[in-house]
């Protein structure tokens, strides 16, 4: 039968300790911890992140995720896709597509926390 949004599992990452620049961010950095309280082995898996920019977040979300198991298979979705990679690294999903500067910074608001739906691009380019 078909299941619900309620019935699937959800589950979030906390990439601090699998980041490549891990030793260059801080010798005492934020670590939120990780929830995931199901078995991941044979399961069709969907990845989601808010900004996707340079590839290296994804990367060490798909390092975590492969230590809590061996899904079926692992979809990428992103809200905001912002381009420049660093690695080959694309999304199946994509919400939206922005140009922003390196410099700059991509922020996604949701009416939920926010107060309003947006996408704003913060600093000059």
């Amino acid at each position: 039968g078909k299941r619900g949004v309620s019935d699937v599992p959800l589950g979030f990452l906390d990439i601090s300790l699998y980041r490549d620049d891990f030793s260059a961010l801080s010798h005492n950095p934020v670590v939120s911890g990780t929830e995931i309280m199901f078995d991941l082995d044979g399961k069709n898996v969907l990845l989601i992140d808010d900004v996707m920019f340079t590839g290296r977040q994804i990367r060490a979300a798909l390092d975590q995720l492969l230590d809590f198991g061996r899904p079926k298979l692992i979809r990428l979705f992103t809200l905001v896709d912002r381009g420049s990679r660093e690695l080959p690294i694309q999304p199946d999903f994509t919400g939206m597509r922005v140009i922003a500067g390196k410099s700059q910074m991509v922020e996604v608001r949701l009416k939920e926390i926010d107060g309003r739906d947006e996408v704003v691009i913060v600093g000059k380019p």
